[in-house]
């Protein structure tokens, strides 16, 4: 939440300083503003966006429970967009970078999540960075059909 790297940075740098200092007044719990497996929602900054959700994904291989950290983490995104009037979100794929999730497994925990009834409102982007893990999307996209 606080613009380190990868997707985070890239919407921090966009968004410009008005994002972190929403993002610090996000209250902490034990020092985490956001645990894996949830999201929170702030103002967008200079985005041309009303709000920014911001999901924890889990790092693949630390601890228990990858596959429902990781669907919490999307079922959280959305579930605050729909409570916050949101029409469209824009999504990565999650925990696929540095947190070493498998592409495969990521992809179809993500859009068997984000296809659940209570999402059909609900216009629905994945934004992915490289040929690999739009192959994963695009496969996981084929079997739900």
């Amino acid at each position: 939440m606080l613009g380190g790297g990868g997707v985070d940075g890239a919407i921090h740098r966009a968004a410009g300083p008005g994002l972190l200092e929403a993002c610090e007044r996000v209250p902490a719990v034990n020092g985490i503003r956001c645990p894996a497996g949830e999201a929170r929602i702030t103002e967008a900054g200079n985005l041309n966006a009303r709000f920014v959700i911001h999901a924890v994904g889990p790092r693949y291989g630390i601890g228990p429970g990858p596959e429902r950290l990781l669907a919490g983490a999307y079922r959280s995104s959305l579930d605050l967009a729909l409570e916050n009037g949101c029409s469209s979100v824009a999504l990565p794929a999650i925990s696929c970078g540095v947190y070493g999730y498998p592409l495969d497994d990521a992809a179809g925990i993500a859009v068997g999540t984000c296809s659940g009834e209570s999402y059909r409102s609900l216009a629905l982007t994945f934004y992915l960075f490289g040929d690999d893990v739009m192959s994963a999307w695009s496969r996981a996209l084929s079997r739900a059909d």
